[in-house]
């Protein structure tokens, strides 16, 4: 059951229009919430995050913050889902192609269920990346439709026969194709600062607050590439895939190659918060 246009639908009922600019401007914003036993993951800071997407894009909500929670609860509810994600789109909505805003459009809501297991077996076994360059725009801290360099990176990890791509501005890590990156050196957590680079991840937020409450020193401050490949541990943090040591990168090993004391400490306090 999928929720489009003010009603609820199963997905065959649901016929996009051709002229909707999310399809043929990516001129949109999305967001995906994590459904632990049946319940948003931190519904707040979702929230939050997509209305400032929307803000920035100047398209208007086509309904308050609290019905928007409303509708994706009756969603969750619908579909019976107990673990997985919610997605929402929101498009600026329906006028004939052109590029400045159209005057009388009104914007579409689109949203439905995923069941997403927890990736508990890469949690544990970890990951390999490679590094890419970071072509994107200069608002990557905007969750908006424009994916295609994230999915030409993310193409770029499996052609390569590894999981994620590390990207990078002239050396400077950023984030990765679809999840956020943090390394640990002499007992402090790095991770870039949450400016236009990068996205603000959800998940990246609460652990660093968990990092904070075990007392581990944490710099949000820029490093390179090449002071990750001497890191003591990396992980990523994302929606999906909560927090996900990254042994290899490049073919190099991050340090001795297998998820490091901290990393597990956090994935541990991370299941507290929903467990």
């Amino acid at each position: 059951m999928y929720f489009y246009k003010n009603q609820f639908l199963p997905k065959n009922d649901i016929h996009i229009s051709p002229d909707d600019r999310g399809y043929y401007f990516g001129d949109g914003i999305y967001e995906v919430f994590r459904v632990y036993q049946g319940t948003l993951y931190e519904q707040e800071a979702h929230m939050q995050r997509l209305q400032r997407s929307a803000s920035e894009v100047r398209i208007e909500l086509p309904y308050s913050i609290d019905k928007i929670g409303e509708i994706l609860t009756e969603l969750i509810h619908k579909n019976a889902l107990v673990e997985g994600t919610v997605y929402v789109q929101i498009t600026r909505g329906e006028a004939p192609r052109a590029h400045p805003f159209p005057a009388q459009a009104e914007p579409v809501l689109l949203a439905y269920c995923t069941t997403v297991p927890r990736p508990v077996a890469a949690m544990q076994q970890g990951i390999q990346a490679i590094t890419l360059a970071d072509i994107r725009w200069l608002r990557c801290d905007l969750k908006t439709l424009n994916l295609l360099p994230n999915t030409m990176a993310k193409q770029a990890a499996l052609d390569h026969g590894v999981q994620e791509v590390v990207l990078h501005r002239d050396g400077i890590v950023t984030e990765c194709s679809a999840s956020n990156i943090m390394m640990i050196k002499d007992n402090v957590l790095y991770t870039h600062p949450a400016n236009h680079l990068i996205l603000h991840g959800i998940t990246r937020a609460v652990v660093l607050r968990l990092a904070q409450s075990l007392e581990i020193n944490v710099k949000e401050q820029a490093f390179t590439t090449e002071q990750l490949l001497l890191a003591d541990e990396a992980f990523i943090t994302g929606t999906t895939v909560e927090i996900t040591p990254i042994l290899q990168i490049d073919g190099k090993p991050i340090a001795n190659g297998s998820p490091g004391p901290l990393t597990q400490t956090l994935q541990r306090e991370f299941e507290r918060t929903f467990a």
